[in-house]
């Protein structure tokens, strides 16, 4: 009888042919009730699938990822059942869980928002039937017989067959799919679900191929989790980092720049200096260097670095009109700033060297994954790299992370550290010496636990080049972003033939550490802003002050307390619109000032009663204390 390991060590003997399903009912009712999955041996497979032999076993429910991707594939089965009810004619292709979700690509098919109730209304009589959803072994024959005019099925068929998988289907009543899993036990486990809106999209992600119309949904247990879900979404909604771009006039697009472009207003660029400012004096502090590098290279550099083969395609080219050079506006910095290093000879004692600089990369991102401020074509990052000694990897490490910690402490947000490694299964895919990166690891894990992060390790998820640290910033809503990152680079060193001349008189490679506190600042700033939904802390806010006259009578006043605060480094306003008092309070308010100050005949005679955009009042205050309050809330960074 097969012998399986259970998370808390306890080891079950099961029957032959026991299931997923059969082992949840064995460890308790309430874990086989809300049972959705199961993962044997680190992979995760459907329940009602037998057990082949001895090995670890864990039942995933919805609290886990394995365990959702299983409820919301069954869902997009449902759907695309439905579908093919309602539309007969509509060709399905793929439909994946994703990380709230799921969605089907459908070939053949015009459908408006107005639609999805009633194929939500035919999905729900499909959960109400309960089918089984069962696991059949496929040939490409069977592909080619249940799909005779459906090109994309054929062509995903005939691709894992070349590679030599096995082709498998899954069955619920009359509906049977491609697919390899995995799913729950039937259709009667998606309780509650809701499709959410109706897409663009293009074949494989190619514009150059076929279009095709991409319907999103979700899927829950319960219908109190979809309720709550429901109400978050309504929430983000409100502080969609894109509307309150445009609400508080911080950046704008234009079709005659290009989509991904971002051109940010005063206001945007205020935001952005003020956090990059605080970047870079932490850096600093850490021992960084500024450099400079031109926005563009011959594509030699990247050819080098091996950055060539890996983003070729998502180069923007650049030719010259005076010589043959072929030049490419750069996607990375770290090619550049290796260039630096080894411009002159280096010496054990002049190691670790920290260069840092914030400048802009361009990738040729598809248009479609194109949103806001989220993923563009021109990213601007706070970057830096470290070259240094293996002896010298700790200290380096630890002095990034507190840059790190310090920032995100300061921004008022939490984070997850995901140590990144290489996959011991698979390590030929990667560059450098085993015991480097086994070193490496040893130290990275140490520095988490020294510097009490909180943290996991994801296996498999290092870059080819090294192990990393990614930082995974938790905002108001719950939802993780990988903002800053600090990796470890075993490759570049080598290729560029690096040196530097240890105690010994013997030339050696140095290691390279990328580093980044903000990441994509443009990336950082759509979690900043929906995280603060724009109410930004004083230090950063773009406008910190708004001086509203109350008459046309005390508008001279009012500029000499705007120029006041000016001078003192506060970033004030005057609004001496013709709107009344209360509506210009109100508007201040709503664009996010921090302060208001409604100027009058007692303010004239120098007392300042002051407004917070939350409505609280103090004062009276003189001039100079007031300046001095918000000084010293700026200096605090509060």
């Amino acid at each position: 009888m097969p012998k399986i390991t259970l998370p808390d060590d306890r080891v079950l003997e099961i029957p032959e042919g026991a299931t997923g399903l059969d082992v949840a009912k064995m460890v308790g009712k309430r874990l086989a009730k809300d049972a959705l999955a199961i993962e044997f041996e680190g992979k995760v497979q459907s329940l009602t699938l037998p057990i082949e032999g001895d090995g670890k076993v864990r039942i995933l429910t919805f609290e886990d990822e394995g365990g959702r991707d299983a409820l919301r594939h069954s869902a997009a089965h449902i759907f695309a059942q439905a579908l093919k009810r309602l539309y007969p004619k509509a060709k399905i292709t793929i439909g994946p869980s994703i990380e709230n979700g799921f969605y089907y690509d459908v070939a053949d098919l015009k459908v408006s928002e107005d639609d999805l109730r009633k194929i939500e209304s035919e999905m729900r009589k499909i959960v109400d039937a309960d089918y089984k959803i069962e696991r059949v072994d496929w040939s490409l024959d069977d592909v080619k017989a249940h799909f005779p005019d459906n090109p994309f099925k054929l062509e995903l068929a005939k691709e894992l067959a070349e590679k030599g998988c096995k082709l498998t289907a899954y069955k619920q009543g009359d509906f049977i799919d491609l697919c390899e899993g995995p799913h729950v036990p039937s259709t009667g486990y998606v309780k509650s679900f809701a499709l959410t809106k109706i897409a663009a999209a293009h074949w494989r992600g190619d514009v150059k191929r076929e279009a095709l119309t991409r319907i999103y949904g979700t899927a829950f247990p319960s219908e109190k989790q979809l309720k709550q879900w429901q109400k978050l979404q309504e929430d983000l909604e409100k502080r969609d980092h894109r509307k309150l771009g445009r609400k508080l006039d911080l950046f704008t697009f234009s079709d005659l720049v290009g989509s991904g472009l971002p051109l940010f207003t005063p206001k945007g660029t205020t935001l952005r200096d003020e956090l990059v400012k605080f970047s870079e004096e932490l850096q600093i502090r850490g021992g960084f260097r500024k450099v400079w590098i031109p926005h563009i290279t011959k594509i030699e550099l990247y050819k080098k670095s091996g950055h060539w083969d890996k983003f070729g395609e998502e180069l923007f080219l650049v030719k010259s009109q005076e010589t043959s050079d072929e030049f490419a506006l750069k996607p990375m910095n770290c090619p550049h700033h290796a260039q630096i290093y080894a411009s002159r000879p280096r010496s054990y004692r002049d190691l670790p060297i920290r260069y840092m600089e914030t400048t802009t990369c361009y990738r040729d991102e598809k248009s479609g994954e194109l949103s806001g401020l989220s993923r563009v074509r021109s990213l601007t990052q706070d970057d830096g790299h470290v070259f240094c000694t293996m002896d010298q990897i700790r200290g380096e490490f630890e002095n990034i992370m507190r840059m790190i910690k310090d920032l995100y402490s300061t921004l008022g947000m939490s984070f997850t550290a995901r140590l990144s490694f290489w996959d011991p299964k698979n390590k030929k895919a990667y560059l450098g010496d085993a015991n480097q990166w086994e070193r490496a690891q040893d130290i990275i894990k140490s520095v988490a636990h020294e510097l009490d992060l909180d943290h996991f390790v994801a296996e498999g998820e290092a870059a080819f080049y090294g192990p990393k640290i990614d930082i995974m910033v938790r905002d108001a809503f719950g939802r993780h972003w990988q903002c800053a990152t600090q990796q470890l680079d075993f490759a570049q060193p080598s290729r560029f033939d690096l040196k530097y001349t240890d105690s010994d008189g013997k030339e050696k490679t140095p290691v390279m550490i990328h580093k980044a506190l903000l990441g994509s600042i443009e990336r950082f700033l759509s979690v900043f802003i929906e995280q603060t939904g724009g109410r930004f802390p004083l230090w950063c806010a773009p406008e910190q002050a708004r001086v509203v006259p109350v008459s046309e009578k005390f508008v001279e006043g009012a500029l000499g307390l705007v120029d006041v605060l000016r001078k003192g480094g506060i970033r004030a306003e005057i609004d001496d619109s013709s709107e009344s008092v209360s509506k210009r309070v109100r508007k201040a308010q709503i664009d996010q000032v921090n302060y208001i100050l409604v100027f009058g005949e007692k303010e004239l005679e120098g007392d300042l009663q002051v407004r917070t955009r939350e409505g609280e009042v103090f004062g009276p205050v003189s001039v100079e204390d007031f300046k001095q309050r918000l000084l010293r809330e700026i200096k605090e960074r509060k």
